[in-house]
């Protein structure tokens, strides 16, 4: 008794039918042994059936192995049909090699038998195995194949060489009109992007039935083919076939992907009225369908209302407001999934990672890293490491991006754009650029539309015009000409060189239904100081009926800041919402304050911050500072500067802009007091630079440098540009020298600003009359722009200058900013 109870009562359960089923054939056998085959059919077929009922009752592969080993006992291991279900039970179960040493040890192997071998290959995806099985059995066994012969065979087809070899011989046994097989062949010329021959096959089958239509819908979802996809669909419709499950879940993403949400709710209906909402996978492309078009009330309803949730379920909910940039909420629903008990997968950690990125989150950051470590994800999944890379460039901790990114046992295209891209968007773009030159040199790494999006902005950034071009050639070549985000990357970088005719022009090649392309370029409008031009572009994207977005409505206000247009600026804020819906944000609240601060309306600015309806944060109130600075208003720069280090203390830029008000007014006890303030905090000044590209060579200059190869002939070119414009009327302001000393250092101070470095070098560097682009981290300074009037004069040249807010064309004395910048 002690003994029996130690075997749990399920084991006991199929021990005993095991050992009763063989208790009853064991008789059977005795009186068989002589002769095999006399027995009835009927003793066979009922035989049959008492094996299939045991077969049922195996749960794992040992009890597998029991009814295989009771099959041999009795004698019946010759039997195909009994043969050919244990080669599918060791298959279901995992056993590959059992499922063919059963197989190989068969005498007369029936088409039946072959085909269950062919299947067991193709379910553990060991498709050249089930081709060599194919051949096999056609080749030497004299057998004719069968309907079910086929599909799996098909689906085994790895090049399309093989696949058409296949189809021919579907054609010559005539197997070409069985719905199945047909069914089977659309799958396998989707699958290698023929999606016209696939259409072909299923035009020519004189019955459909809907596992065709299914086929079909798959084909052209698979292909992008999202319209012809949903024609599909209608036309099965039409012909009164109904959609079952399948047929659901194929259409319900193509319908978010062509932005189609009616046609998505019309299937929703259609689900509920044939009670399809009780299908798992039905229900969670649902979800995924409603995140897509952002309609998070309807994907949690659906959610809410299943009665069967699995780790899909999960990964689609929190997916949905991960991807719908609300983290609170999707973490809130993961820590839901672990009170279920669900584990989660490498998709659940995919999601989590964007997560933790989006909240910031370092610590928990640090231990997803950790989590997909110990279970070896790194090694296995190149999505998990590109995750884990982008979380932490997210985050802003470009080493350990770098790090994980270098110990990535495989890389692929999408692993090299995401560090690219995490350079670019942390201002990091000479790091940026340098990825990109490494993965050049790995020529098994084919760029793609992602590569061309990451890197451009990191050309535009430190203007690289030379490069950008050339990315734009290898664009053309690859006919990604038309694409809007890449064309609109290189408007951003055309613009942001100073080319704007040729921004210009590239935007009205490319295609405009959607707001990015017209943001793109009324931004390379507000940087270049031309606001009218905004605006009239503004006013056109209303006639092509092409809504604007809260983007648009940045662009335009800062275009308007940029210009002065305080009205037009007005005007835009209120009907963005009043006639778009769209509710102004912090950074349309900043663009406001900084046009008012700019036009030198301190008090509407500070006015309106009061009534701001949200709290204002440090953009609101550093246009304030910044607009202080220039208009010399220490008591409300102090109120600002106050506010400001209560919402940003840790921003060194704040710190200098106080300083730079009070040393404006000789107020240098207040200068130390803030410099002092800034120190105690462990903050530090980043130093301005100035940067110009000559022969595909960045030089970057800093103020006072003394280091460059060309020192002594840039500093006398500047001696004697010097002597020049004094003799035209230039009289050095020494308001913008922040340091107390007496007036001849002031002069060499100012004299050794990194831009004026910049341009002289690009005077001794170039031919004469040669236009010049120079490229500053930080506001120009004001006595460089009267400086740099002046130089445009007595060298006939213009020069560009594009600084941390905007460009300035010099030309003839003037500049394009009206001085008003």
């Amino acid at each position: 008794m002690k003994g029996s109870r130690s075997v749990p009562n399920f084991k006991r359960r199929h021990l005993s039918k095991l050992f009763s089923l063989f208790q009853s054939h064991r008789t059977l056998h005795a009186a068989t042994v002589t002769d095999y085959l006399q027995v009835t059919s009927d003793d066979l077929e009922s035989e049959r059936k008492d094996f299939n009922a045991l077969f049922k009752s195996c749960t794992k592969l040992q009890q597998v192995k029991c009814a295989h080993t009771l099959v041999v006992v009795s004698g019946r291991f010759k039997d195909n049909f009994l043969s050919s279900k244990i080669v599918n039970l060791y298959s279901q179960h995992g056993d590959v090699s059992l499922a063919w040493w059963t197989f190989h040890h068969l005498p007369n192997k029936d088409v039946y038998t072959w085909n269950s071998m062919a299947f067991a290959y193709v379910s553990h995806g060991r498709f050249r195995e089930a081709l060599g099985c194919f051949n096999q059995f056609f080749t030497t066994s004299g057998l004719r194949p069968d309907f079910y012969t086929f599909p799996p065979v098909v689906k085994a087809c790895r090049d399309l060489l093989d696949g058409k070899k296949i189809h021919c011989l579907v054609l010559k046994l005539g197997f070409e009109r069985d719905v199945f097989v047909a069914a089977s062949l659309v799958h396998m010329y989707s699958r290698f992007g023929l999606v016209g021959d696939a259409k072909k096959l299923f035009d020519d089958l004189p019955a459909r039935d809907r596992g065709s239509w299914n086929a079909m819908i798959s084909g052209y979802c698979q292909n992008g083919n999202a319209a012809e996809a949903l024609d599909v669909a209608d036309e099965m419709r039409l012909e009164g076939v109904k959609m079952d499950a399948i047929t659901v879940a194929s259409v319900l993403p193509v319908c978010a992907q062509v932005g189609d949400i009616l046609s998505g709710k019309l299937i929703h209906l259609y689900v509920i009225k044939h009670g399809l909402e009780f299908e798992l996978f039905v229900s969670n492309a649902l979800i995924n369908m409603y995140a897509k078009f952002g309609s998070l009330g309807q994907a949690q309803k659906v959610f809410g209302q299943m009665v069967v949730r699995d780790i899909v379920s999960w990964n689609s909910i929190i997916a949905a407001y991960e991807q719908n940039n609300n983290p609170v909420t999707a973490r809130l629903f993961f820590h839901k999934m672990q009170q279920a008990r669900v584990q989660p997968d490498l998709l659940t950690l995919v999601s989590l990672a964007s997560i933790v990125a989006q909240l910031n989150d370092n610590r928990n950051g640090r231990s997803i890293h950790g989590f997909v470590m110990r279970k070896g994800w790194f090694m296995e999944y190149i999505i998990i490491g590109n995750a884990v890379v982008d979380m932490y460039a997210k985050i802003g901790i470009l080493d350990s991006a770098r790090a994980v990114f270098g110990g990535l046992p495989m890389k692929d295209v999408v692993s090299w754009n995401t560090l690219i891209t995490g350079y670019a968007q942390n201002g990091l773009a000479s790091e940026a650029i340098e990825v990109y030159r490494l993965m050049e040199e790995h020529k098994e790494i084919t760029p793609n539309q992602g590569t061309w999006v990451s890197i451009l902005p990191a050309y535009s950034h430190v203007g690289a015009l030379q490069q950008g071009m050339r990315i734009h050639g290898r664009v053309i070549k690859n006919c990604l000409y038309s694409d809007v985000f890449v064309g609109t990357c290189l408007i951003d970088m055309y613009g942001k060189c100073g080319k704007v005719d040729d921004a210009i022009s590239l935007f009205y090649q490319v295609p405009r239904k959607s707001s990015v392309p017209w943001n793109a370029m009324m931004s390379c409008y507000g940087v270049h100081g031309d606001g009218e031009k905004a605006l009239e572009l503004f006013r056109e994207m209303r006639a092509e009926r092409v809504k604007p977005d809260h983007i648009t409505f940045v662009s335009l206000l800062s275009a308007c800041s940029h210009s002065g247009f305080v009205s037009d600026a007005q005007w835009c804020f209120n009907m963005m919402e009043e006639e778009y819906g769209i509710k102004p944000g912090l950074k349309h609240y900043g663009c406001m304050v900084d046009l008012f601060g700019r036009a030198g309306e301190l008090e509407m600015a500070f006015n309106f911050i009061k009534k701001m309806p949200i709290q204002p944060d440090a953009s609101a109130w550093g246009a304030l500072l910044s607009a202080c600075r220039i208009h010399g208003n220490i008591e409300l720069g102090k109120h600002a500067s106050e506010r400001l280090f209560e919402v940003d203390s840790e921003n060194v830029g704040y710190y200098v802009l106080l300083s730079n008000i009070y040393a404006n007014v000789g107020k240098w006890d207040g200068v130390d007091d803030v410099r002092s303030l800034a120190r105690d905090r462990g903050l530090r000044k980043n130093p301005g630079w100035s940067s110009i590209i000559l022969n595909n060579k960045v030089d970057v200059f800093y103020t006072g440098n003394q280091t460059h190869p060309k020192c002594v002939e840039i500093y006398r070119e500047l001696r004697g540009l010097t002597a020049k414009i004094k003799t035209i009327g230039y009289v050095p302001d020494f308001s913008y020298v922040l340091q107390d000393v007496e007036e001849d250092e002031k002069e060499h101070i100012l004299m050794g600003h990194s831009e004026r470095l910049a341009i002289a070098y690009g005077m001794i560097s170039t031919s004469p009359k040669t236009p010049i682009r120079i490229f500053k981290n930080m506001r120009v300074c004001g006595d460089c722009h009267t400086v740099t009037k002046f130089i445009s004069i007595i060298t006939e040249r213009e020069i560009i200058v594009r600084d941390s807010k905007r460009f300035h064309h010099f030309k003839g004395g003037t500049c394009s900013c009206g001085d008003y910048w």
